[in-house]
């Protein structure tokens, strides 16, 4: 997923990471334990870090645990970081339990994505936001992104789908300068260029409803419109790549229809 050459020095690579987190090699070095020259040194490559520095260096610049693996790999170094398969044993305790807490999210929507989108695991819940969703987007490998914004997906149903699809697109766009993924920029390039339906037309026009606390989804759902607030959570501190790219998106209600109408769907 990422897009560094592999000739491309350490030095520079730390330096533009540096910048974009807008910290001085003062206040880096500072937070690194280490000296402003030294950081002057190592950025054009009159010094060769160590692998303990780039790491320290590549945690104080919040630099994302795939990235770390490409800096130090251009460095001359290992990757420090294993990148286990999903479905891989190591890995059973985690799929388990986000699978409880899936579970126990239902009634509401509730999904787990990884680093471009990809849909890994999903409740029931999010299956009954699927209705009228074009076949061939629900062949896997499943995208949320896809899903929502395609015209032959949930974007038809989606009651304020400018602002959602804006709000989408932005996340997209705050994570492909963090991660500079070339997979998830190319997702990106695709779903951005998705017309906008004629149906949103219509109603993007209409009275939206706005919550005082967070961007709403307004989907259409029954013959009724279905309210929800979106959260995603990531896990902390992860050692392992394909655990760092995870994400929980869960759909709370946002009004009391919606949540009277998920409940009963269990009753």
């Amino acid at each position: 997923m990422t897009t560094v050459a592999i000739d491309t020095g350490v030095g520079p690579l730390l330096r533009s990471w540096r910048e974009q987190r807008r910290i001085s090699q003062l206040e880096l070095a500072l937070r690194a334990d280490s000296s402003a020259r030294h950081i002057s040194f190592i950025e054009t490559g009159r010094s060769r870090p160590s692998e303990e520095m780039i790491l320290r260096l590549a945690e104080h610049l919040d630099v994302p645990v795939r990235e770390r693996n490409a800096l130090l790999v251009v460095a001359g170094y290992a990757p420090h970081y294993a990148q286990t398969a999903l479905d891989d044993p190591a890995l059973d305790a985690l799929r388990e339990g986000m699978e409880r807490l899936l579970q126990a999210y239902d009634p509401y929507p509730a999904l787990v994505v990884d680093g471009t989108y990809n849909v890994v695991a999903a409740n029931r819940g999010m299956s009954m936001m699927m209705d009228g969703v074009a076949e061939h987007l629900l062949v896997p490998p499943l995208n949320a992104m896809r899903l929502t914004l395609h015209p032959e997906g949930l974007a038809p149903r989606i009651r304020n789908l400018r602002e959602w699809r804006a709000d989408l697109l932005a996340q997209m766009e705050r994570q492909i300068a963090l991660a500079r993924s070339a997979e998830l920029r190319a997702v990106y390039e695709e779903v951005s260029g998705y017309p906008v339906p004629e149906s949103a037309e219509s109603t993007a026009s209409g009275p939206v409803p706005s919550m005082p606390f967070a961007l709403p989804l307004l989907i259409e759902h029954d013959g009724g419109v279905l309210s929800f607030v979106c959260s995603i959570a990531t896990f902390n501190t992860p050692m392992d790549v394909t655990v760092a790219e995870l994400a929980i998106e869960t759909f709370l209600p946002a009004d009391q229809v919606t949540a009277d109408y998920l409940r009963s769907l269990t009753s």
